[in-house]
């Protein structure tokens, strides 16, 4: 535990030199004019999957939304606390992203809870949040498979908010559904052209993501 503690203490004097020193500094632009990313993640809370990390971006480039298994739960107005829903809404509505990426990716610790969902032990929140993937795990299927499927059905529950929808109608805002490898540490896009996932490209310019 000390050494992690440590270890996180060099970080934060390392973001600190790089990006927070300095009149000219990132921290102090971004403070200043305020942030205005034009990409939102929606990413698993899995301590493996960070997105920043994963693309490499400064502070102010991606709009982070994390929680259990990545999930875009259906458009719901009543009164109980919608918080990815709330980050959805700032993001697109107020941020005015341009991009929205559904962040999945392997070994899901939730995908996995809710494929187990008969076996589980009592808890208070991970099963009802599950719950949100609707369709049961074919026979066949495996763990990364159903993780994908969850992703797709993210992108059908994203289509329920009006202004998601209104915006991706009118070709503002794009959908991607990206699937996260943790072994190798590829990123796969779904092709829609082709139904299937394919390596995002490595190359100076990534190739056109046709998830729509």
């Amino acid at each position: 535990m000390e050494k992690s503690f440590k270890k996180m203490m060099s970080g934060y004097q390392a973001f600190r030199k790089k990006y927070a020193l300095g009149n000219k500094s990132i921290m102090r632009a971004l403070s200043k004019d305020g942030q205005k990313p034009k990409i939102m993640v929606v990413s698993c809370c899995d301590s493996r999957v960070d997105p920043a990390l994963i693309l490499q971006c400064d502070p102010g480039d991606l709009f982070v939304a994390r929680n259990v298994a990545n999930l875009v739960p259906p458009y719901e107005r009543d009164g109980a606390r919608h918080g990815t829903s709330a980050a959805l809404e700032f993001g697109i509505c107020v941020l005015k992203i341009d991009h929205l990426i559904l962040l999945g990716h392997s070994q899901c610790g939730g995908v996995s809870a809710r494929m187990a969902h008969k076996t589980m032990k009592e808890n208070d929140f991970i099963s009802s949040w599950m719950s949100a993937v609707t369709t049961d795990p074919l026979p066949h299927m495996s763990l990364d498979d159903y993780a994908k499927e969850s992703l797709r059905q993210s992108h059908k529950n994203a289509l329920t908010f009006p202004w998601i929808k209104e915006r991706v109608n009118a070709g503002t805002l794009v959908i991607h559904e990206w699937y996260f490898d943790i072994k190798s540490g590829k990123v796969f896009t779904f092709q829609k052209d082709q139904g299937a996932y394919v390596a995002l490209s490595e190359g100076p310019v990534a190739q056109k993501d046709s998830t729509l």
